[in-house]
């Protein structure tokens, strides 16, 4: 076991943990490995009441995640407690360097696959949550600081976080902000791709539509089941790896950890009844392939890949047209494109903007607060989308 896994359950609950955290809350320390099924159990009921959905921080797929990204174990699930079940949780470890500078620090434990970070939490637990975090991090020597990267900046977690920094008038700032495409909207799929696109656009669509039907049997395919995932699964695979993300090196088959995560990840988002894939067959062949996680009151659109070779068709836009049935999804209120910004396709489709940032906040006793403030300063500084919070 690392140095740093063994300091941070040492000091698992600091003093006053308890007491920031609330009447009858516990937050303690858990090792991935160590999760029992009536763990497993709680976890998955977290993720059910949660006040903001994050399948990224899900047990069907954050246990892959680590199985396969975390070799050395450093990271620990903080899981906050109450009256036998769990109240909240977050992934975090110790980092050596931030953003390639030499500078340690407490972090949600993140990786290239993980589109969101923000913490399970229990609907009406949000500010205990973070007092109790924050109790647990000012009594931890491990970093100078606390990062959390990939926060939603709204809703009832985001609001919780910065009133309860507000009271204790504790430095943090937003070190990161940006936008990325989110479908919400009460039309119909058909009026919305109408308001997204110009006619021209979408006569262009059509045409694309009837010029690829006119070289074969021409199907969309939509499952939310788990019949035919590991085939489905392996056709994805060699689909993205066939195109620019196999020749950058950054396609899932391009690494045994990557492919192992999506593979274990998928089969657990259909066991949990998270999943929805959608393919565009051609003469039944997949040309294009997308997998939805279902979080309800939200959606993300996780991985999608298309043939090369049938780009002058627009087989992702295609599949995307038929992606809009989410709009009239039960249950499905929203869906995060998990796009970078300013995505060259969906940001032509999607017309909703979702405000995602980092936050960096001061921790521990008057040294390390007044370190942590010059480098908040300094960050602040050069990224004006900053602010303090």
């Amino acid at each position: 076991m690392a140095s740093s896994a063994i300091a941070l359950e040492r000091i698992a609950e600091p003093a006053g943990a308890r007491s920031a955290a609330g009447e009858g809350l516990r937050l303690r320390t858990l090792a991935p490995k160590d999760c029992s099924p009536a763990d497993l159990h709680a976890w998955a009921q977290l993720a059910q009441d949660g006040s903001e959905p994050n399948p990224f921080f899900e047990h069907w797929y954050l246990l892959p995640a680590l199985k396969a990204l975390d070799k050395s174990g450093a990271a620990r699930l903080l899981v906050l407690e109450q009256d036998g079940g769990w109240a909240g949780l977050l992934p975090i470890a110790s980092r050596k360097s931030y953003y390639g500078k030499p500078i340690r620090h407490l972090g949600s434990w993140m990786h290239a696959n993980c589109f969101l970070g923000a913490p399970l939490v229990a609907r009406g637990r949000e500010a205990a949550f973070w007092q109790a975090l924050l109790a647990w991090a000012d009594g931890n020597v491990e970093g100078l600081f606390l990062h959390l990267p990939q926060l939603p900046l709204d809703g009832a977690l985001f609001e919780a976080l910065r009133q309860v920094l507000a009271g204790k008038a504790r430095p943090a700032g937003i070190v990161m902000r940006e936008e990325r495409a989110l479908l919400q909207s009460d039309l119909s799929p058909e009026a919305y791709l109408e308001a997204s696109m110009s006619g021209k656009k979408r006569k262009e669509l059509r045409r694309q539509h009837n010029r690829l039907s006119e070289t074969g049997r021409v199907e969309f395919v939509r499952d939310d089941s788990d019949a035919g995932l590991d085939q489905w699964t392996a056709d994805f695979l060699r689909l993205e790896k066939a195109g620019w993300k196999g020749l950058n090196g950054s396609a899932l088959a391009c690494s045994a950890d990557t492919e192992a995560l999506f593979r274990d990840s998928l089969a657990g988002a259909a066991a949990a009844g998270r999943l929805e894939r959608l393919t565009l067959l051609l003469d039944g062949q997949p040309i294009a392939m997308l997998a939805n996680f279902l979080t309800a009151p939200g959606a993300f659109s996780y991985k999608t890949a298309f043939d090369e070779d049938y780009a002058r068709f627009s087989p992702g836009v295609l599949l995307q047209r038929e992606n809009l049935a989410l709009l009239e999804r039960a249950g499905i209120a929203w869906c995060d494109s998990c796009a970078a910004p300013d995505h060259p396709m969906i940001d032509h489709i999607w017309r909703e903007r979702r405000a995602i940032g980092s936050v960096s906040i001061a921790i521990g006793g008057k040294l390390r607060r007044a370190a942590f403030c010059l480098i908040l300063k300094a960050e602040l500084g050069r990224r004006p989308d900053g602010a303090r919070l």
